[in-house]
């Protein structure tokens, strides 16, 4: 028999991913561990609104999502335990600047970057929905088909409420096609 155990969020873990952002024309960058997909361009950024980077956010409407891998995390680790307003931050990661002005760490597998189209409030968090603008990857995570390989990535997951950092793992079976043995 299932447990009521109140309105937990169950839905982790998800990827770990540090965002990006001009602050005050510096960049500064955040580890989230909030972000979601609402569709096959759009995202969303859940921060919470005492964050420093939110700042630059709201004042450029531009973001990176850079995911993290094992090679990262440390790094991006620390870009969580301290917040911009108190530590300047944009040394922690190599980085590159995109035309729109946009700070991506040259060491993240995968960058996003993203245009806010609208923010979300509710009580202590501000959700930034975004536009993805442009998807930048490095080749080895590449499949021969030029799209991500999630088994070369290998992103880092992040699970709440353990606070605790999960490495992907094996592959189980092929999406839309389990169902359909199973009908037979």
């Amino acid at each position: 028999m299932k447990k009521n155990i109140g309105n937990a969020l169950a839905l982790y873990p998800t990827p770990l991913v540090v965002v990006g952002a001009m602050v005050e024309g510096k960049p500064n960058w955040l580890l989230v561990g909030h972000v979601g997909i609402i569709g096959h361009d759009h995202v969303m950024v859940s921060l919470a609104s005492a964050h420093y980077t939110n700042k630059g956010i709201k004042a450029n409407q531009k973001l990176s999502i850079n995911i993290v891998d094992e090679a990262l995390l440390a790094k991006a680790d620390h870009s969580g335990c301290v917040s911009g307003s108190k530590e300047d931050k944009s040394t922690l990661f190599d980085y590159t600047v995109d035309e729109a002005g946009v700070p991506m760490i040259s060491q993240a597998p995968v960058t996003m970057v993203c245009s806010v189209e609208d923010i979300y409030s509710t009580p202590g968090f501000e959700s930034f929905i975004c536009t993805i603008d442009a998807t930048y990857a490095e080749e080895g995570v590449l499949s021969g088909d030029g799209k991500i390989d999630y088994r070369a990535l290998k992103p880092v997951l992040f699970e709440m409420p353990t606070y605790e950092y999960l490495r992907t793992g094996d592959i189980i079976g092929k999406c839309m096609s389990l169902g359909r043995e199973q009908a037979k």
